[in-house]
């Protein structure tokens, strides 16, 4: 279970960050992590820096992206943070910044990668453990720069779960769970969204040999199959 953290409100400033204000703030977020994971017991015990482990899962809209991730963190202990929960947490707590989440959303679009970044910085900050699987994201090349940026930290594994269209349309239509998006025209231009500005990064990680493309045709264990050997090892 994630702590709740505070509104993006109280996170981001008006103004936009320059880019060094960003490097900075990735800076601060490596050197927050360098800090003693556990006291040592008795003198003379050298403490270890901690940096997390970061862990990326992509895929089109209606995919299976959160109920793979949901296995693989139970199976393997990770954190599990859904880029698109945060979204929606915020929304939740009418800010000025969960209006103007809301209506992207609505859209179909990309929410403005300063404050996505900077909602997962707050929950990656306010866990207790350092292992995470972060799903949905990053969504465009832009997010993947403001991530290295404010962030900073190089992702281990880089999940792609490769659906069709067809299939992916009927799975969101009719998994009823009461979103905004979850309708014909929207999830038509999340789709459009999807390839324009996704796939690049899924192009990226694939050349820097991260990426690691699943099947996500056939039975939810047949899936999960298919992704545990690359956490088993």
């Amino acid at each position: 279970m994630l702590r709740r953290v505070s509104p993006l409100s109280k996170l981001i400033s008006a103004a936009k960050p320059s880019l060094l204000n960003q490097v900075a703030c990735g800076l601060n977020f490596l050197e927050a992590f360098s800090t003693d994971a556990l006291k040592p017991a008795e003198a003379g015990t050298t403490s270890k820096p901690r940096t997390p482990t970061i862990n990326f899962v992509l895929g089109g809209p209606g995919v299976g992206k959160g109920t793979q991730c949901t296995r693989i963190a139970e199976t393997f202990g990770f954190t599990h943070l859904s880029v698109g929960d945060l979204l929606r947490k915020e929304i939740s707590s009418d800010t000025e910044y969960g209006t103007m989440i809301l209506e992207t959303i609505t859209k179909g679009k990309i929410v403005a990668s300063e404050v996505t970044v900077k909602l997962l910085k707050a929950a990656i900050e306010s866990s207790d453990t350092d292992r995470f699987l972060i799903d949905g994201f990053p969504r465009s090349e832009e997010n993947r720069v403001a991530y290295e940026q404010i962030i900073g930290i190089e992702p281990e594994v880089v999940l792609f779960f490769d659906c069709n269209e067809e299939e992916m349309v009927k799975r969101i239509l009719h998994r009823n769970q009461g979103r905004v998006d979850d309708n014909l025209d929207t999830t038509k231009e999340r789709l459009k969204v999807f390839e324009a500005y996704t796939l690049p990064v899924i192009r990226y990680y694939s050349q820097k040999g991260k990426l690691h493309k699943i099947n996500a045709i056939g039975t939810e264990d047949e899936i999960f199959e298919r992704v545990r050997p690359i956490f088993a090892t």
